[in-house]
């Protein structure tokens, strides 16, 4: 057996049970150096739970049977896909990578051994794709956006010197431009005889950069093989229904509707630095506006200021011409139901002691003085029309997959009957199938309830597509906006033209030609 055949890891008919239920069943993988597996799926397929089997980590009380092989030549990096999870809240960037680069100079004289660790979470910085990273060492991690946590999490486990990378949605809230460098290291980490594990809802993601493509549903292997194969001739009806909801949505005619919300003059900071200009945005009745550009754009920071989260910036934003206070904590019980905010990460936004429904219904009788029992069945109808039925709206968030919470997140927010709906990247880690359902149901919304408008907080330009109209954000600054068809097809500055070109060389017809040599 040649080298390159011997695996570093292998999984053999893994079965992992909690509570008596199969979360994964009879799943056989094998990390091979210098090889990208991709297991692809619905939220709840078990794929991050597999990927987790590498490291040896199982749910808590899990009963697991089959084998799990690792070799003892390096250790296993883990890139999640809510990284704020795994990146102490307290502590600075340079201070969690400056610990993990530490030990590893401490061969070298004293007096070099500080210069030495920095050297080397720089070069960590730039390979995670963060050129600009040093500007952010200074920065804790609730000042970073989504994407750049990510890419800090991906810079610890490069500086681990880990043998096989498990990324679970590393692309997950990044822009196309970002997102084709980030699989650009991806592809130059396995040349370099690393394994990676790549666990993605991006099925343009996985068919550029993916050696072997295996695809979940309820735990189990219902199809694998090489993309190509399984991309022309998918032997399964799931895969089959994964690809196909891959269909793009077209921009819908612009609106004619008065100002429900406005920003004048909005300069924004963090820690003294501007972060954020906006001269002039405005958001109409029955309107959505997508709002996108690269991680760390400022499209978050303009989000939570919106809805009050981030009350260091100066300027006006009007709700029906009346100025809103900058902090939540100011707003009046009126003012918090009519601009909602759903966020990127639904599993930091739930009470894990508290089950979900219980934190949905809560929305209504808090903002809205809802009887309690009328809160709950209200709660109740709304996550079933998302999707989520009542067994798993009485469970507390642990059990949840991602995309479950997602939509929880969501049904608490409409629980508000918002006049705003703010969505900060709530489908970017979810899979084509449910994605698309998630966006059906806002258009729905829009279509049927002529009070809500809605912000749509987006690296993706397909679901920026569904949008009224669109604003583009460049560090920090406003370059473009207009109507969604004119954006998308006649883009004006030079910024947007290129989120367009890169947009359409990874979904255009010479996507294959871009993969790595083999």
């Amino acid at each position: 057996m040649n080298e390159t055949d011997e695996p570093l890891a292998e999984l053999r008919e893994l079965r992992v049970e909690v509570d008596g239920r199969a979360i994964v069943d009879g799943v056989t993988l094998r990390a091979l150096p210098g090889k990208v597996v991709a297991l692809v799926g619905a939220s709840g397929s078990g794929k991050t739970t597999t990927g987790l089997a590498l490291l040896g980590e199982f749910p808590r009380g899990a009963r697991v049977t089959g084998e799990v092989r690792r070799g003892a030549d390096g250790p296993v990096g883990y890139v999640p896909q809510h990284p704020a999870a795994v990146l102490n809240p307290a502590r600075r960037v340079s201070a969690l990578l400056t610990d993990i680069a530490r030990p590893q100079v401490r061969h070298l004289p004293r007096a070099q051994r500080r210069a030495a660790a920095r050297d080397r979470v720089r070069r960590a910085l730039v390979d995670a794709q963060l050129p600009d990273g040093v500007a952010l060492l200074r920065r804790y991690p609730h000042q970073l956006s989504g994407g750049q946590q990510q890419r800090v999490v991906l810079a610890q486990a490069l500086l681990l010197g880990a043998r096989i990378v498990v990324a679970d949605e590393p692309t997950t809230g990044q822009d196309a431009l970002t997102k084709s460098r980030v699989v650009e290291q991806l592809a130059a980490v396995a040349a370099g005889g690393i394994a990676v594990v790549l666990l993605s809802h991006d099925l343009d993601v996985v068919r550029t950069l993916a050696d072997e493509v295996i695809v979940m549903r309820a735990g189990r292997v219902v199809e694998s093989g090489a993309p190509e194969r399984v991309w022309l001739a998918p032997r399964h009806p799931w895969t089959r229904e994964l690809l196909a909801a891959q269909t793009e949505f077209r921009a819908p005619d612009d609106t004619s509707g008065r100002p429900v919300l406005e920003v004048h003059g909005l300069t924004a900071r963090h820690r003294d630095a501007e972060v954020l200009q906006m001269p002039r945005l405005d958001l109409r009745t029955g309107e959505c506006l997508a709002v996108i550009g690269r991680s760390g754009s400022g499209k978050t920071t303009l989000a939570r200021c919106l809805a009050g989260l981030h009350r260091d910036h100066d300027g006006e934003i009007l709700l029906e011409g009346t100025p809103l206070p900058r902090s939540l904590r100011a707003r009046s019980r009126a003012q918090l139901a009519a601009v909602q905010y759903v966020f990127q990460d639904p599993r930091a936004a739930f009470d894990e002691h508290r089950p979900v429904l219980h934190q949905v219904a809560r929305t209504a009788v808090r903002l809205r003085g809802s009887d309690p029992a009328a809160a709950e069945q209200e709660a109740l109808t709304t996550l079933a029309a998302l999707g989520l039925d009542e067994e798993l709206a009485r469970r507390h968030p642990g059990p949840l997959s991602g995309g479950e919470l997602q939509r929880a997140a969501l049904a608490r927010a409409l629980l508000a009957r918002p006049r705003v709906l703010v969505c900060d990247e709530i489908t970017s880690g979810l899979d084509s199938v449910t994605r698309r359902g998630i966006l059906d149901l806002l258009t729905a919304l829009l279509h049927d309830r002529d009070d809500l408008s809605l912000v749509l907080i987006t690296h993706d330009l397909d679901t920026a597509a569904l949008a009224h109209r669109i604003a583009v954000l460049d560090a920090g600054a406003l370059v473009e906006q207009g109507p969604a068809r004119r954006v998308l097809t006649t883009p004006r500055h030079p910024f947007t033209r290129s989120l367009m070109e890169m947009a359409g060389a990874r979904t255009g017809g010479d996507r294959g030609r871009a993969r790595r040599t083999r």
